[in-house]
């Protein structure tokens, strides 16, 4: 049975986030948006120790990601994770989600900031959102960007360590002048 706590932090702060990633792509095709600034702790009034963990916790997976590429994505995950990347089967579980982020840092760079963070009532669980990019470089050698937004989920196991145990991601869409363009000169 789920302890009365994490049914609250379920339905008050992750159904509504989940929501939100939902909803967002076809709102942003409403009304484009430049990614957020990261989050300034001395002007947000929201921030508590929950959110600077958390904030930390994103500020470390990013940095370690950014100098090892896709074998320290991996390490970062639980053992029970699930991975829900844009139009793909879920990747269940940290072997799966680790066999398939096998990119070097030279191949592929992936930069994401938290836009907000919410900590759960008993301390161990929270999630973070926010905004993310990847470059790389097609076959002719040109350089190729991807962004979208995120949500992670964050557990606190048993020895302290925190780990992700729900990571989704939902990409950007085409920008309002890329869409539906016609050839020229007909």
């Amino acid at each position: 049975m789920i302890r009365s706590g994490f049914r609250f932090f379920l339905i008050s702060a992750v159904f509504p986030a989940l929501f939100t990633l939902a909803v967002a792509p076809a709102h942003a095709q409403l009304e484009p948006a430049a990614p957020s600034a990261a989050p300034n702790p001395l002007s947000d009034p929201t921030m508590n120790p929950g959110k600077t963990l958390l904030f930390d916790l994103e500020a470390r997976f990013a940095k370690d990601v950014a100098a090892r590429g896709g074998a320290a994505f991996g390490e970062w995950f639980a053992d029970d994770a699930v991975a829900l990347n844009n139009g793909e089967a879920p990747l269940i579980g940290k072997v799966a989600i680790a066999k398939s982020a096998t990119w070097s840092p030279k191949q592929y760079q992936l930069s994401w900031t938290p836009t907000d963070a919410l900590m759960g009532p008993s301390g161990d669980m929270g999630y973070t959102w926010g905004h993310y990019e990847g470059h790389s470089k097609d076959a002719n050698g040109n350089p190729v960007t991807t962004s979208g937004r995120y949500m992670t989920i964050w557990r606190r196991g048993k020895d302290g360590v925190w780990k992700v145990i729900l990571d989704s991601g939902s990409n950007e869409p085409a920008a309002s002048g890329d869409c539906c363009k016609l050839p020229t000169g007909f």
